[in-house]
């Protein structure tokens, strides 16, 4: 069993950063990739960026690449979501996700572990 717990969402300016984070309990958390999605009101949930188990490798959204960058501290069991010249519709509620497999990518079919998501509102 894998519990992921995100923080760091918040309100900020159009063109402004945050910084998520998700700690993950489990002995098993390094042996997974991970990924973040967000779901904005009235909207289906969509991927935003995924690492591999060793974070040798990541995947973005085309929607945030460039502007978003995802990292991961195994030591710590933390994965990292730094967010920057956000924008007014990157407002939605941000997941956290555990995958299914140690290179998981976009289809949120392929993580098995859910958190509870935290609100990220920017304003223009």
């Amino acid at each position: 069993q894998v519990q992921l717990v995100e923080s760091g969402g918040g309100l900020v300016q159009a063109g402004g950063s945050l910084r998520l984070s998700c700690a993950a309990s489990g002995r098993t958390f390094s042996i997974f990739g991970m990924g973040w999605f967000r779901q904005a009101p009235g909207k289906e949930r969509e991927f935003v960026a995924a690492i591999s188990w060793n974070g040798g490798t990541t995947y973005y959204a085309d929607s945030v690449k460039g502007r978003f960058t995802i990292s991961r501290d195994r030591a710590k069991n933390t994965v990292y979501l730094q967010m920057s010249s956000l924008k007014p519709e990157d407002t939605a509620v941000y997941y956290c996700a555990a995958g299914r497999t140690a290179v998981p990518g976009p289809n949120p079919f392929e993580y098995n572990y859910w958190g509870q998501g935290t609100q990220v509102t920017v304003s223009s």
